[in-house]
């Protein structure tokens, strides 16, 4: 109780400081979706990137050091995800880990062993009750690029609004049993269709690593959501509705408004 307090007493005068000129060309140059929203959630989300900027430990490996500009752009892209929904600022993410590119993890054969068998690429991770794990050029490119279709920030911390119930199974905490039903059906049906376009090598807007199980299909649609949501309300309405109820925000309606990026 007396350590929430202090919190949200540090958390106020945060707040009520001028936030940083240099950090306003960050957000202006590597964070595409800053120029869609309105002035009220441009302020939610410089007041929200403050928090996870000061209260995350930030830690660069591969000898990448870490400077203001990292830590706004990967803040501010995480902060995309917060905007309409009641949220904790990721409390159960403690560090966030960035290389400076593709980094490489150990392969176990066997989850009952330690052994390591092999190593395996990637450009971001994202552990429960751990740390995500970033790639800085890939950030840095998705952040800035809406056309590409993709953003790694948003899908590991989807990964992380997943998590927070304390299951690693594709939904994120809702409210009442109507929402968990609707939730359940909307994304099973999706889920399974997603596995069998992919299964025939159909072409989809929706990643077909999100076929990989529904922990990644979440991940996947929450990117969708917010770099394709005008192809992603075309083609999956009922699962375009179902995340906009989620998120607390249109992306479409925002996106169409300001001409900001191809479908």
């Amino acid at each position: 109780m007396v350590f929430s307090w202090i919190r949200a007493r540090r958390r106020r005068r945060l707040a009520a400081l001028p936030f940083p000129a240099p950090w306003t060309n960050y957000l202006e140059q590597n964070v595409a979706h800053y120029a869609l929203l309105t002035d009220v959630e441009r302020q939610r989300l410089s007041s929200d990137l403050r928090v996870l900027v000061v209260e995350k430990n930030w830690e660069g490996c591969g000898g990448l050091a870490i400077t203001d500009e990292i830590k706004v752009t990967i803040a501010a892209q995480a902060s995309l995800l917060l905007l309409g929904i009641e949220h904790d600022f990721y409390s159960h993410v403690l560090s966030v880990l960035v290389y400076p590119s593709t980094f490489m993890i150990p392969q176990r054969p066997d989850p009952d062993t330690w052994l390591i068998e092999d190593e395996e690429e990637r450009l971001g991770e994202a552990w429960y009750r751990g740390p995500v794990i970033l790639a800085w050029d890939t950030v840095q490119a998705d952040g800035r690029d809406l056309s590409r279709g993709r953003n790694l920030v948003i899908h590991e911390f989807a990964h992380q609004l997943d998590f927070a119930d304390g299951m690693m199974n594709g939904t994120p905490p809702l409210r009442g049993g109507t929402h968990r039903r609707q939730w359940r059906n909307v994304m099973t049906r999706e889920y399974e269709a997603l596995i069998r376009d992919a299964d025939r090598g159909r072409a989809t807007v929706l990643d077909e690593y999100g076929a990989t199980d529904p922990c990644e299909f979440f991940a996947v649609v929450s990117e969708c959501f917010f770099t394709r949501p005008l192809a992603m309300r075309d083609r999956h309405p009922q699962l375009y509705v179902l995340l906009q109820d989620y998120y607390g925000q249109d992306t479409a309606a925002r996106e169409a408004s300001r001409g900001a990026s191809p479908r």
